[in-house]
This record gives C-alpha cells, structure tokens and sequence, in this order.
C-alpha cells in the first residue's frame, strides 16, 4: 500500500485522506514517480480506525468516514433552515438552492460569476479546455504534484485533449523567474493554493502577485485550483476576494475544506462560466437535482467558514507542541513541515516504519481515547513515514500540554 492509494476525504478536511507525498521535507520525488487514483480501494485497517475514531473522546479532527449514514442525513434536515426555505421546491437542472449557491460563492470571491460543478475534477478540466480554446493554447503549465496530474488519471490529456508542462519540480509554487523563463510557451498556467503534496505550501503574498505578474509578461491567463483556498485568508493576510482577484478564474471545493457532501464551483467572468455550463453538460455534470450536495456547500460556507482562520491559528499552536513532545521523548528525529504551517493541515514525518505508527496511533486511540494521527505512510528514504495533520472543531480544545502529553503516549508505544 503506498500513500496515494487513498480517498480524497472530505469535510475532515483530509487528514484521513491518505497523502500521496511527493517527497520528504527537503528534496522533490522524482517528476516521472508513478502516480495513481484518487479513489482507491477501501485501504487495510480501515474499519479498525473508523471504529478507534468514534470511539475517541478526544480528537484534532472528526473524519466524516466516521460519521454514519442517519447522522449525516439528520444533520442535513436540521440544518436546511439556516440557509434555505425548507418548504420551497428543490432544485432542477441547477435552479433553485444550486443558483443560490452560485450567487454565494461569486459574491464570496468577488467574480462576476460562478457555476456548480458535481466533482472538482470535472470543474477544472472545462476551466483550463475554455482557457485554451480562448487563448488558442492547449499547453498548462502546472507543478507535477498538482492534483491533475496526480489524482485524475491523466484526465487533461485524455479527455479534454490538453498538453502539460511543469516549471518546476521543486516542492512548491513555481517562482516567477521559473514561469517567465520557461522554455516553451503556454496558455494557462495553474497554480494550486495551496499546494497539497507539498505539505499544504503556500507562497507568500509578494511571490504570488510576481509569478502571475510573470505569467501575464508570457500573455497567458492564470487560473487558481483554489480547493482550499477558503483556508488561505491567514497565510497571505488578504481577504478571499482580493486573493481570488489574482487570478482569471478560480475553483473551490466545498468539501475538502468546509465538510460539505461534494461538489466545486468555478468563478470567473460571465464569459466564461456561459461556456463552462454548456461543457458542464456535455461532461454529464448537469445533473437532474443536487438540493442535498447545495444544501450542505451553503451550510459550510454559513457556519465552517467563518472558523478557518481560528483552526489556521490552533494549528500552529498544535504543530509546536508536536515539535515540542517529540523533542522531549527524545525521538531520534522528527519534523512538522512546513513550520509554521500555512493552513490548517500540514504534515508530520518520523523515522520509523508506517505500520509501526500506525499500531501505536491505533492502540493509543482504543485504550486511551485520544486519536493523535489517523494514518501514516512510509515515503521518502526507507524507514521515513509522513502523515498529514488537520486541526478543526474538536482540535480547538486541545492545549498544547494536552498535545505533548499525547505525544508521550504515542511515543511510549513506539519500538
């Protein structure tokens, strides 16, 4: 089992959702490293550890892996109220709730528009196939961890007939010599924010308006694969219309981040999202009804939102308590990466076996009722393993003695 054989999970937001890490802290995998689905097979364990988490008093994040069927409906129902009249009719062909979500996330974004989408796959394929058709540019240029090319089964080329290129390998954004010295031309170039198989890295803000200052001096558009752009505000000290602002056009997710059922908008001029719904529907994504997946994107933007840059802020309190508890049980070597994080979510990487970590997370979790990490994965060197770590609702509550001593409890179940 490798760390890309994993589900994207949702709402958690992806701390369960197994990492495909390119490469340790300090050094880029290789750019021609295989790479796989994002829906895999159901992993080994996976019971165990859904039973471990609910069975938890005391988390940094609640997985909706572990949240059954008649909670979540229920949870819905209840929440209908807050954002939408539950005695009006549901939605048909993107009417109704499914409009009123698009008006929310443009206005949110501050774009002319925005349009729904059932998967962000298929949101960003019909984003960068409008921008080549309008820049007569088949050619993107991405970072090779980039989630097209990482996760979608090489969805660009094959189905929308697309070409990529990477300015860079390195694990992080392209800089702005990297783009406006790039060797060939080409139309779009995409930057994800942030990017995730980089340990959720972001650029700072300076670095971001030069690489799409650089991108405009090539004349290309810049589109943002902003799935968790939502949590960006605290990293770059800029609200989410300005930082959208940056960009022609821009995706958001609605459960990665903000624990909705499914679905992605893409914002962006009237122009472009007229053309998106028209391949929307030649991809097959104009579905009869999406009131449940509307319904649970507008609960999120309502009442998740509003908290991300609070679990941001917490996250940071939490990674230096791991620093601190691994340091003070005299683990051999440890790193949080990056450090600070620059979101809620960032990694953890220990020089030991996965299935080592993964028995001593477990055990800690049944016999103690504290769930620390939910699964790791050996990348990099052989004996290194990486896990990511998110920090929400639950995580709030934990104090950074709470996280240290967690830390020894852990440790103390290690080899």
């Amino acid at each position: 089992m490798t760390a890309h054989d994993k589900p994207d999970d949702p709402s958690e937001p992806d701390e369960s959702a197994e990492p495909r890490v390119s490469a340790t802290p300090d050094e880029p995998a290789a750019p021609d490293e295989p790479t796989e689905p994002d829906e895999p097979t159901e992993p080994d364990g996976r019971e165990r550890r859904i039973a471990a988490a609910r069975g938890a008093a005391r988390l940094l994040t609640r997985s909706p892996m572990t949240v059954t069927l008649a909670e979540r409906v229920t949870a819905l129902a209840e929440g209908v109220a807050d954002v939408t009249a539950p005695d009006g009719m549901s939605d048909m062909y993107g009417d109704g709730v499914v409009a009123d979500l698009e008006d929310e996330v443009a206005r949110l974004l501050g774009k002319e528009d925005a349009v729904f989408f059932p998967t962000g796959t298929m949101a960003q394929q019909v984003a960068l196939r409008c921008w080549a058709g309008r820049t007569g540019n088949a050619t993107v240029a991405l970072h090779p961890r980039a989630h097209p090319e990482v996760h979608e089964g090489g969805a660009l080329s094959v189905v929308s007939g697309l070409r990529t290129v990477h300015p860079t390998d390195e694990p992080r954004c392209p800089t702005a010599d990297e783009v406006r010295d790039f060797e060939e031309p080409f139309g779009t170039l995409m930057l994800e924010l942030p990017l995730r198989e980089a340990g959720f890295v972001l650029p700072d803000w300076q670095e971001l308006t030069d690489v799409v200052a650089a991108a405009r001096e090539r004349d290309a558009v810049v589109h943002l694969d902003g799935a968790r752009l939502w949590e960006c505000t605290t990293h770059f000290g800029r609200p989410l219309p300005e930082i959208a602002a940056v960009a022609d056009s821009v995706y958001v997710s609605f459960y990665k981040s903000l624990e909705g059922i499914a679905g992605a908008a893409l914002a962006g001029p009237r122009t472009l999202t007229d053309e998106a719904r028209a391949w929307r529907h030649r991809y097959g994504g104009l579905m009869f009804q999406q009131f449940p997946t509307a319904v649970s994107a507008l609960l999120g933007l309502k009442r998740v939102l509003p908290r991300l840059p609070e679990y941001v802020t917490h996250a940071r309190v939490v990674a230096q308590a791991l620093h601190e508890g691994f340091t003070a049980a005299r683990v051999p070597w440890s790193r949080v990466h990056p450090d600070p994080p620059h979101t809620h979510q960032f990694q953890v990487w220990l020089p030991y076996d996965a299935d080592v970590l993964n028995e001593a997370a477990l055990t800690q979790a049944e016999e103690t009722g504290t769930q620390l990490f939910w699964r790791w994965f050996p990348e990099g060197p052989p004996g290194l393993s990486v896990t990511e770590v998110t920090v929400t609702g639950p995580g709030l509550a934990w104090t950074p003695d709470d996280v240290r001593a967690a830390v020894a409890e852990f440790v103390r179940r290690l080899p």
